[in-house]
């Protein structure tokens, strides 16, 4: 019996042993630090799903949330998290980066008002303040979203309040807030005693985008390993979806002291529903409709086709 035992331990260790030999390590380096957006790749990490697949993911957190694309364009990190519109601009400019799989398959990016502002629709905010985080496009999404209702841009003044969102629409800095993500922003406002009305772009004009995407190298990637990669990530989404409460748990566990929280668990709830069941699916047509979206209003001067960017499994 204790040989038998012995034997068991023995080969479970030159398993184990096996495996770190053997498996294919991929660096992914998020959008900004984890968050409940990420929900399935933590999980899967968590639960050992990439492991399963014969992955060893290194994730990493972006000291600024703008290289991650750049440093997988330069070969320097395997795979980033990222946004459709960063993809389209970066495959306009030339750049060899290519979508393989979706995160969260709508948008979450809102414009957000208080209610006690008076503000009920979005006609009234002609001759008010909206603040931004990084200028440069709004022309684009606010400008869009204004003239669904019958105003111009001119009607309104753009004020960069850089990452302070929130903050500057509670003081009364601005009227109105561009860019504050519908899980986040509205239930980050609520906490703090603010009841508060989002606008969503894809109601009023913007055409339907991915919020999160994963993005490789075109040069770098191997099909099989992109595979596996989104094998584990749908199992993830599957198994959130289907046991929220559990995954909860599971998924604050990977770092209790930043991510268990009121603000998080709202937001966790509140994004369940949006996560991309087939993570490795696409639809080539919305991405050549939005970059046609990006290039009518010169966001992007040439247009790329989707079929050469966008990889489906």
């Amino acid at each position: 019996m204790k040989k038998l035992l012995l034997h068991s331990i023995a080969t479970f260790l030159l398993s184990v042993a096996s495996f770190n030999a053997t498996a294919e390590k991929l660096s992914l380096m998020l959008d900004w630090f984890v968050n409940p957006n990420h929900g399935p790749i933590i999980l899967a990490q968590e639960k050992g799903w990439f492991n399963e697949q014969g992955l060893e993911i290194e994730l990493q957190e972006p000291a600024d949330p703008s290289i991650p694309d750049k440093l997988v364009a330069a070969g320097k990190i395997d795979m980033a998290v990222s946004y459709q519109s960063t993809l389209i601009s970066s495959a306009a400019a030339g750049l060899p980066l290519v979508r393989s799989a979706t995160l969260i398959s709508g948008p979450l990016n809102s414009l957000i008002v208080l209610d006690k502002s008076g503000i009920k629709s979005l006609a009234d905010l002609s001759g008010k303040n909206i603040g931004v985080a990084i200028g440069g496009n709004e022309e684009a999404t606010i400008g869009t979203m204004l003239r669904s209702a019958g105003i111009s841009m001119d009607k309104v003044k753009i004020i960069n309040v850089g990452w302070a969102l929130s903050s500057s629409l509670a003081s009364g800095k601005v009227d109105a807030i561009w860019g504050g993500l519908r899980n986040f922003e509205l239930n980050q406002l609520e906490l703090e005693g603010y009841k508060a009305t989002a606008f969503f772009p894809e109601e009023h004009g913007v055409p339907p985008y991915d919020e999160l995407i994963i993005v490789t190298n075109p040069y770098k990637y191997n099909p099989e390993t992109i595979k596996k990669f989104n094998t584990a990530i749908k199992k993830a989404t599957v198994y959130l979806i289907n046991h929220p409460k559990k995954a909860w748990q599971e998924f604050i566990a990977y770092s209790p002291e930043t991510l268990n929280n009121d603000l998080n668990h709202r937001a966790w709830e509140d994004t369940l529903t949006r996560f991309a069941l087939r993570p490795g699916a696409a639809e080539l047509k919305r991405y050549d409709e939005y970059a046609e979206f990006m290039k009518q209003h010169n966001i992007i001067n040439t247009l790329p086709k989707a079929k050469d960017y966008v990889l489906t499994y």
